[in-house]
């Protein structure tokens, strides 16, 4: 009896779990070079120009994520800010650095080194290059950042404002149980994420500061592009790397 029971417990769960990754719908992952890149096409076309195709992994390596999406206020969505020649010009968004200085300026030169309507010729070969000098990662763009971090392979700025500034050290890591009892717990590490961003990236508008609180954390709305979703499905590496969050799974599910 007690056999019988422990069966369709395991075969339950097995159904549920194949239930549910037909519901867990992945998206294609692009070339490693091409991964993590972003079209920026808010109001190129409208004003007759190629839209900017925008780089995460050649950025990642001068600058942590809090540069650009807490000090600079470009949102965690594509699109979604409204950057100007102007503003860019008066070195907001990308012209915080782009000044000629820190790296090449708004000049007429230069214009189709970012506005190239995603085609960049030297893109492969560039990425080709950075990714050798790097530890390995088997998903996303291959590379394994936070191991480069800690190795110091890359040395990224935390702030452009403030040379002294330091994240705040909390070592806090939340143990996070599945949907599903065939899938082992997620750790959340906050040291991990506090390296690259601010704490107001996340909380509140992602996720609540309270444990346990936080409605509808759940796989399938993180794979729609919510909470974890909003990184780590084409910047951050990507949830099929199952194991980087759920480490004691013995394979990735997908």
């Amino acid at each position: 009896m007690k056999l019988t029971i422990l069966l369709i417990g395991l075969l339950a769960g097995l159904t549920g779990l194949a239930l549910a990754q037909g519901d867990w719908q992945l998206p294609e992952e692009p070339p490693p070079e091409q991964y993590g890149n972003v079209l920026i096409n808010r109001l190129s076309e409208l004003k007759m120009v190629k839209p900017v195709l925008f780089s995460h992994w050649s950025h990642r390596t001068k600058y942590t994520c809090r540069v650009c999406h807490f000090e600079l206020e470009f949102e965690m969505k594509a699109n979604a800010t409204e950057i100007t020649e102007d503003a860019c010009r008066n070195g907001q968004f990308c012209g915080a650095c782009h000044d000629g200085k820190t790296a090449f300026g708004h000049t007429k030169e230069n214009c189709h080194r970012c506005h190239n309507g995603g085609n960049d010729p030297t893109l492969k070969e560039r990425f080709k290059k950075l990714r050798k000098r790097l530890p390995k990662a088997p998903y996303g763009n291959g590379i394994d950042w936070d191991r480069a971090y800690r190795r110091r392979r890359i040395r990224p700025k935390k702030s452009i404002y403030d040379e002294t500034y330091r994240p705040m050290r909390f070592r806090k890591l939340l143990r996070l149980e599945a949907e599903w009892s065939m899938v082992p717990p997620a750790y959340f590490p906050h040291s991990v994420h506090n390296r690259w961003l601010d704490c107001a990236q996340c909380h509140p508008d992602i996720f609540n500061i309270k444990k346990k609180t936080t409605k509808h954390f759940e796989m399938k709305y993180n794979l729609q592009g919510k909470f974890c979703g909003v990184c780590h499905l084409k910047v951050a590496f990507p949830m099929r790397d199952c194991k980087r969050c759920h480490p004691a799974m013995k394979n990735n599910l997908f």
